[in-house]
């Protein structure tokens, strides 16, 4: 028996990506389609989710667990600056999840407070999350009952969608592709830019908190 059904939609990027797609009613449309039924949704509190939400036409009451993993002083900036500037922070970041060496929240705390955030959800099917690619990570790490450091190497694509569902106390989880096409435009040098820089599997070149764009 199906005791909780929970469809976590990853928010889009930035204005200038995805956010496009959206704009174009048929593609938004055929999202919506796309999504699974439910009877309640969430979204987190960023403005790229309240935006994505609206795009979609989804009534979405904000959570503020959903909110995004917190990067203290790293907060919008590059992460080619990071690197340059913080190298032995940024490695220890990426191998250790209790390590936050920006002064905000650990990779290992994100999971905690998105684990407690699942096991205490109602019973009953059909709730969506419009939330940020790290938190459904998190909650990746915790429905698949791998290691906290395994968190940088699950990959949530901009509106891609993740569907967990309990039964008999046991997570099952189901990817699904981003309905939208994805454009990616050129750089001045002709190239095509990636969501990957540095070898971090990151959605966004900036680190961008809760509530901000």
């Amino acid at each position: 028996m199906v005791t909780v059904r929970l469809t976590m939609l990853c928010a889009t990027a930035t204005p200038g990506g995805p956010d496009r797609d959206l704009a174009n009613e048929s593609v938004a449309g055929a999202m919506r389609a796309a999504l699974p039924p439910y009877a309640r949704a969430l979204r987190a509190p960023s403005a790229r989710c309240a935006r994505t939400a609206g795009a979609l036409a989804v009534e979405a009451t904000p959570e503020e667990t959903l909110r995004d993993l917190d990067h203290g002083a790293w907060d919008g900036r590059p992460l080619r600056d990071i690197a340059a500037k913080d190298p032995h922070g940024l490695s220890a970041w990426l191998t250790d999840p209790e390590a936050a060496p920006h002064g905000g929240e650990s990779v290992a705390r994100l999971c905690d407070r998105t684990a407690a955030w699942l096991t205490a959800l109602p019973d009953g099917p059909g709730l969506l999350a419009i939330t940020e690619a790290a938190v459904i990570r998190a909650a990746l790490v915790h429905a698949l009952a791998v290691p906290a450091r395994a968190f940088w190497q699950l990959r949530v694509p901009p509106l891609s969608t993740v569907t967990l569902t309990m039964r008999d106390g046991h997570w099952t989880a189901r990817l699904t592709p981003p309905t939208a096409p994805r454009r990616m435009p050129p750089t001045a040098g002709g190239s095509v830019p990636g969501a990957v820089l540095l070898t971090l599997p990151a959605d966004r070149e900036r680190l961008c908190p809760a509530g901000r764009p």
